[in-house]
């Protein structure tokens, strides 16, 4: 009887091994949904020139990733919705009326500098939207022009020559006063600024649902919005210790970094006490940045500055290698 002979393919890795449902499209998809309120509330605030700013960056993101895959000879996948988010990202750190050039350039400039560059999805070392915003700095004055909210003040689809300029509350809060908006109308975004960062209810909702669907965990956002609140409530530079604190709370970027650019998966640490000690730094650099600062909103800068810390960080609370002697654990 002739020998029969088992061929067998392995796929050999390290452990653990697990199956899961829950894919990178599937994790960007959720992140989509949770931007969806801000995104709506954006139209709503200054009008329709807010998605399309939004859906030009989106479609800029993608086909720079598919051209980059294409001359590389590399598969595209751009279908894990990875480009749609960073394009979303990018265009609501964005004011309403920048030129429709200039967030194309800083989507080159995410795609392809700060994440192809790099190797792609899971290899680039700082968030590719924050990274853009930072490169569209470049243009200090497109990227500081803010309009006043209503659609009737907004700037239109094509051109921006009619809108109505106002200062955002961060800009009085940045040579130590409080801000002419009230607490309430900060919270809910009825007042000046990015696009997609005025509110902070729609962005708190977005979070609620990413926390459920268990795509981010807590420890980032609260280590960091935590952080803000104690500094701004110790040493502040308004008369009202507590609207102090609130303004700081409500104002700016803070809502949108914590929740949506601090928790990216690839830039951020991914040990537990990794995460709170860099919520902790985004936290302490974002004050710091406000108050010392040339510039009046420090989210973006102190997000970054961490990104490039997250090396160091997951050393921080990594976990005993089970069985191993002590010596080797400790490694």
């Amino acid at each position: 009887m002739a020998q029969m002979k088992y061929f067998y393919e392995l796929t050999i890795s390290s452990s653990p091994h697990v199956h899961s449902p829950v894919t990178t499209r599937v994790i960007m998809r959720d992140v989509l949904i949770a931007l969806l309120p801000a995104l709506i509330g954006s139209v709503y605030f200054f009008g329709f020139r807010a998605l399309m700013v939004t859906l030009v960056s989106v479609t800029a993101c993608v086909f720079f990733e598919w051209l980059w895959c294409k001359l590389m000879k590399k598969p595209s996948k751009v279908y894990d919705l990875s480009a749609v988010v960073t394009g979303t990202l990018l265009a609501f750190v964005c004011p309403v009326t920048i030129p429709y050039w200039t967030i194309i350039l800083g989507d080159l400039f995410a795609i392809i500098v700060v994440k192809m560059l790099f190797g792609g999805l899971g290899h680039n070392i700082v968030n590719p939207a924050l990274a853009g915003r930072a490169f569209l700095f470049s243009w200090p004055v497109l990227m500081s022009t803010w309009v006043k909210v209503g659609y009737e003040n907004a700037a239109g689809l094509l051109s921006t020559a009619d809108a109505v300029t106002a200062a955002t509350p961060l800009g009085a809060m940045h040579v130590g006063v409080l801000p002419e908006a009230s607490v309430s109308q900060m919270f809910l975004g009825n007042v000046g600024g990015c696009i997609g960062e005025t509110s902070a209810l729609l962005l708190l909702i977005g979070g609620i649902y990413l926390l459920y669907r268990k795509v981010i965990s807590a420890r980032i956002p609260i280590s960091y919005i935590l952080t803000v609140a104690i500094l701004a409530f110790l040493f502040p530079r308004g008369n009202d210790r507590v609207a102090w604190m609130l303004c700081n709370l409500f104002g700016g970027g803070l809502m949108l970094g914590a929740i949506f650019m601090a928790t990216d998966y690839v830039t951020s640490p991914i040990t537990k006490l990794g995460q709170i000690v860099y919520g902790i730094g985004c936290g302490l650099l974002t004050i710091l940045i406000r108050y010392f600062g040339g510039y009046n909103e420090g989210v973006s800068y102190a997000i970054l500055v961490m990104n490039a810390c997250v090396v160091l960080l997951d050393r921080i609370g990594r976990p005993v290698k089970f069985g191993a002697p002590k010596k080797e654990a400790a490694k």
